[in-house]
């Protein structure tokens, strides 16, 4: 076996031991909970919840404390027994629709996702508007004698 396979191998076998530790971000074992199904529905949960000092991971993928108190808390309730929609209720209740990942669908996101469009479309509209009213424009009147004569006094070196 030459180097360079030995070190790909080696490689390998690092990445492999380390991908349990970055699919799941649980610190300690004994956040976990022992029913094997409570636990794969509170980390199906955590999944959905952002991090709210990541912003871009769920609560499940993020070593901060806050996601650690937040799984937590999960776990609890998932413990006593609510289903998925009354802990995401309890969530969203608490630290508003910006907790989730994947916000649900209302005005407000309609909305959100709409403005750029919207923005551009009137952008267009206002340009168009404006070219349009130039080019309408009457052109200006020609000038007078004794206009082009101080026009001929202001241009001379």
């Amino acid at each position: 076996m030459t180097l360079h396979r030995k070190l790909a191998a080696c490689l390998l076998g690092l990445c492999l031991m380390a991908a349990p530790a970055l699919v799941l971000a649980v610190d300690d074992p004994s956040e976990m909970l022992a029913d094997p199904q409570q636990e794969a529905r509170a980390q199906a949960i955590g999944t959905q919840l952002r991090c709210l000092v990541c912003q871009n991971e769920s609560i499940e993928d993020s070593s901060a404390g806050l996601a650690r108190d937040l799984r937590r808390v999960v776990r609890e309730h998932v413990a006593k027994g609510e289903d998925n929609k009354q802990v995401m209720d309890w969530m969203v209740s608490r630290y508003g629709n910006f907790i989730r990942l994947k916000p649900a669908f209302s005005a407000g996101t309609l909305l959100l996702w709409a403005m750029p469009v919207l923005a551009l479309l009137l952008g267009v509209g206002t340009a168009f508007l404006f070219y349009r009213r130039r080019a309408n424009a009457a052109p200006p009147p020609p000038l007078n004698e004794e206009e082009k004569a101080r026009l001929a006094r202001l241009t001379k070196d």
